[in-house]
């Protein structure tokens, strides 16, 4: 599979928030003492490419004279990554804002909690009239679109965004990623209309990422046939992605990350993937967990960068696996890798230090 000659390596539509997490790994209920980083699981998969020093670029919104919409772009620009997006007037208090994520890390049998509050986001309004397509993708040019479920399915202008995106990229021949990121809050009462999206966006798409569930639920891929048979994780998966790929015969890459939560501090880290007709996997190995949100879009990050490079799958699959195990030792849920050897020494569990 070979990116085209644009501009950007990466660029993705997202709806952009914060993230609010307590420090020393303590519950949110009992903490006085927050981090706030600027976060949105589509711009975490820009951050290794932007890292690494290549030109990534977001599609967003903003809410205007918001000083949490300065805190966004000021962290955006310190981390590489460039932005393109209306600004909103907010109206009254009840009116727009950005999105805010509330999580703890968990520490040993205490699981992490989760709190998305999304009431009032600007980026449900997300639409693709606000951006000047042709210049994005066929003057400036863009070597892959990275789509999330996430936000196809945050609100009818969301996936009708993501939908004509798409196909203006396509037409482009740039390549598409996409995703999955099933959530059944979401879907509720809209099964119908998301699916009609979903199938679109899956059928333009080269890359296709999601577990089973996302694939079973999303795309309505039927569930592979594991009654009264001993069949391993991996090879339950390479049945799924069978079906899928016969489903949508355009994708080249389909992939996956294996995680077994032994706790909140060890988990078990793998990943299948099919390109070109060959699978390859990365039998789960045991790695230590600071913070587990992002590992999944640290996958993706490195994989995608990878494949802009033009590696070897196998190689762009490792590096992934190397990105994902690299999210989940920082606070921040996105991997921002110093150079590729950095990644290397922790794909090769090379822990030792560097002088």
């Amino acid at each position: 599979m070979k990116c085209n000659n644009g501009k950007y390596a990466l660029m993705t539509v997202t709806s952009m928030g914060v993230r609010i997490i307590p420090t020393d790994r303590q519950p949110v209920h009992t903490s006085d003492t927050f981090l706030m980083t600027a976060t949105s699981a589509e711009s975490n998969v820009l951050n290794v490419s932007a890292s690494l020093g290549l030109p990534v670029k977001v599609l967003t919104k903003f809410v205007e004279g918001s000083v949490i919409a300065a805190f966004i772009k000021r962290k955006l620009r310190e981390r590489g990554i460039e932005y393109e997006g209306k600004e909103v007037p907010q109206g009254d208090a009840w009116g727009y804002r950005h999105q805010f994520n509330i999580a703890d890390n968990g520490f040993g049998l205490r699981g992490p909690r989760v709190q998305n509050d999304r009431a009032g986001e600007v980026g449900r309004t997300l639409n693709a009239g606000d951006y000047d397509l042709k210049r994005l993708f066929e003057d400036e040019g863009c070597k892959i679109l990275h789509l999330s479920g996430l936000i196809a399915a945050l609100s009818p202008e969301t996936g009708r965004c993501c939908v004509e995106v798409a196909r203006a990229a396509k037409k482009a021949g740039t390549l598409i990623s996409f995703d999955l990121n099933y959530r059944a809050s979401f879907w509720k009462n809209r099964e119908e209309e998301l699916y009609g999206i979903f199938n679109e966006i899956a059928s333009l798409a080269d890359i296709l990422i999601g577990n089973e569930e996302d694939f079973q639920l999303a795309l309505r891929i039927p569930g592979p046939e594991t009654e009264g048979k001993n069949v391993s994780k991996i090879d339950s998966f390479k049945e799924m992605i069978g079906k899928v790929s016969e489903k949508y015969p355009n994708g080249t890459v389909f992939a996956t990350t294996l995680r077994q939560v032994l706790n909140a501090n060890t988990h078990m880290w793998g990943s299948v993937m099919l390109a070109d007709g060959k699978w390859y996997h990365e039998e789960p190995r045991e790695i230590q967990v600071y913070d587990r949100i992002g590992g999944g879009d640290g996958f993706v990050s490195g994989l995608l960068y990878g494949i802009v490079q033009g590696w070897e799958y196998e190689k762009c699959m490792q590096f992934g696996w190397g990105t994902g195990a690299m999210a989940a030792t920082v606070q921040e849920d996105y991997a921002s890798p110093l150079d590729e050897e950095q990644v290397w020494s922790i794909y090769k569990g090379n822990a030792r230090v560097k002088r």
